[in-house]
């Protein structure tokens, strides 16, 4: 007996089914697409570490997971094909509409007296606080991304004298434990001397300090921050260019408000330095799994 001969309509119905396969093939890759250049663009974006500024906290060679959403959108924060100015960013300026007016969010709380951040340029602004792990843009160029740790907020008095952050007149307490293995400004392999840093709020980190309490910047003049600015500084304190040199000088200076990117949230890669993240035949020995998925803090 023979099969059953397919019938015309069967037969034209086929390659239909075979077109919506790809249709629906194509539609998936795109919505994935989609999801990620919003994932990307506004919740997270990934960062990794080139320096070891941050040391011990960040090694050179993590790679880390920042939070765009955490303090709001900037210009600096925002994808270039938007483009925006600071002041074109909502929520910083007034809309004029003609013959209608409708005030800012940030006009609406000076109206009431409620105190607000500097909005101009910010878009959900949050304040960051004390302690946190930021991504800023360096305020001489506009262009380079830093990453520091928050350590002094608008109006804030900051000074080190022999080693110790000293904040609006008090010092900042510390804990000796044990050494940090690490290199020198030469490149030699020396244990630093570490502790454990607890800044107002209550925020405890680890610093290190390759000169002791005698480097070049444990000694400084006090700090005034301006309104809308922080004063960032690295964990690796004599090993990090940040707000205690201005910008002129090679450091960061103060960072506006407007400059910041977004907090360090987790380490989910982390591989030696020196060893390209694509070698994945290097991994077994060179990933250091124990940092994986590690909560910047």
């Amino acid at each position: 007996m023979s099969e059953k001969s397919l019938k015309p309509a069967e037969a034209a119905a086929r390659p239909v089914k075979k077109e919506e396969g790809w249709w629906e093939t194509i539609k998936v890759i795109v919505e994935a697409l989609l999801i990620a250049l919003v994932v990307r663009t506004l919740l997270f974006q990934p960062f990794n570490i080139p320096s070891g500024s941050l040391v011990p906290t960040l090694l050179v060679g993590d790679y880390l997971f920042v939070s765009k959403y955490a303090y709001g959108y900037s210009h600096f924060s925002l994808p270039s094909f938007f483009d925006p100015t600071p002041e074109a960013v909502p929520g910083s300026r007034d809309l004029n509409l003609g013959v209608l007016r409708v005030p800012s969010v940030a006009t609406i709380a000076h109206t009431l007296n409620i105190p607000q951040p500097d909005l101009a340029g910010r878009l959900f602004a949050s304040e960051p606080k004390r302690g946190d792990i930021i991504v800023f843009k360096l305020p001489s160029d506009g262009q380079t991304d830093y990453i520091k740790r928050l350590i002094g907020l608008p109006g804030d008095k900051i000074q080190v004298q022999k080693g110790r952050l000293i904040i609006n007149g008090e010092m900042v307490p510390r804990e000796e434990i044990a050494p940090f293995p690490t290199v020198n400004h030469f490149g030699k392999p020396e244990e630093a001397p570490r502790y454990i840093e607890t800044l107002p709020g209550g925020v405890k980190h680890e610093i290190i300090q390759i000169d002791g309490d005698d480097g070049t910047f444990d000694n400084t003049k006090v700090y005034e921050v301006p309104p809308g600015h922080y004063f960032m500084m690295g964990d690796n304190r004599d090993n990090s260019s940040d707000s205690r040199l201005s910008g002129d000088q090679g450091g960061v200076g103060y960072v506006p408000f407007e400059n910041l990117i977004g907090r360090g949230e987790v380490i989910f890669f982390s591989i030696a330095e020196e060893t390209p993240a694509w070698a994945i035949w290097q991994w077994p020995w060179a990933v250091r799994w124990n940092r994986m998925f590690q909560r910047v803090h």
